[in-house]
């Protein structure tokens, strides 16, 4: 039987350090080359993750990646779309509106480079994402028409962020037209109304004739919820969220402690041996 493992990768994967252990690099190879499909589920492009892909050998031909939380699924060899769902400029018109209003930097992201976009305040998004590049763009200047754009990101400090998520919950418009996800501390993601990464992962799952009842999924965050619900064996880190704790199924160790390795060794104890 087929089985596939999903994979979060701040907080859960990565360490605080913001590395793949070896002992997380050595279990995830062993399984790899056992047949388990290994997909790695990230809001980030696939260049900003490159160097991660190329450290677990996760190259070859059938190899995906989940990218922008669900909204694309990528070939890591060919870079092929498998799935790809997206935002329009004229979906984007009330977010600029709320950032302007509220004094709020804003990052818009297509499926190849960053738009930063000129709103009078300063953006952390391009302090926490690398491999990709950015522009300072105004707004009125982004292309419009049929153009996709992957979503659109509010990075301020932390101590705002409650302030920032606090504002959006209360603006009826912003609801209507995304789904609002908490990615890191510091970054609110605006992505598809109804997007998440299960969908990416369904979409997978299908085009490898498996079903969730395979999939084994680790996270730790606002983000991960769908995917950890979906999953047949959901897994959240020790570190992880409290809410995103009454959803899983298990729970493992921190992302400091190898959680995820720790977790591997146990249940697929008879492909490592």
């Amino acid at each position: 039987m087929q089985q596939m493992i999903a994979l979060d990768l701040d907080n859960t994967l990565f360490n605080s350090d913001k590395e793949i252990s070896p002992r997380n690099e050595q279990v995830l190879k062993r399984v790899h080359q056992a047949g388990v499909k290994i997909v790695l589920c990230t809001g980030r492009p696939i260049n900003a993750i490159r160097n991660y892909l190329d450290q677990l050998e996760l190259n070859q031909a059938e190899d995906y990646t989940i990218n922008f939380n669900g909204g694309l699924v990528t070939n890591n060899q060919t870079g092929e779309f498998l799935f790809q769902k997206g935002l329009v400029k004229s979906d984007l018109d009330v977010l600029y509106e709320f950032v302007m209003a509220h004094q709020l930097p804003l990052d818009v992201l297509d499926f190849d480079k960053v738009y930063e976009i000129k709103t009078g305040q300063q953006s952390l998004y391009g302090a926490t994402v690398k491999g990709i590049d950015f522009t300072n763009d105004d707004y009125q200047d982004l292309p419009a028409g049929d153009k996709l754009y992957s979503k659109a990101v509010i990075a301020v400090d932390p101590a705002q962020m409650a302030q920032v998520k606090a504002l959006v919950r209360d603006d009826d418009q912003i609801g209507q037209h995304f789904t609002v996800v908490q990615s890191q501390p510091h970054i609110l993601e605006f992505i598809p109304l109804g997007l998440n990464k299960a969908v990416g992962l369904q979409h997978l799952l299908e085009h490898f004739e498996m079903t969730f009842a395979d999939l084994t999924a680790f996270g730790d965050a606002d983000n991960d919820k769908e995917m950890l619900a979906a999953a047949g064996d959901g897994v959240v880190m020790a570190n992880g969220l409290p809410a995103v704790k009454t959803i899983a199924d298990h729970e493992t160790l921190s992302n400091d402690e190898d959680g995820v390795a720790v977790y591997i060794e146990n249940k697929f104890v008879t492909l490592l041996q």
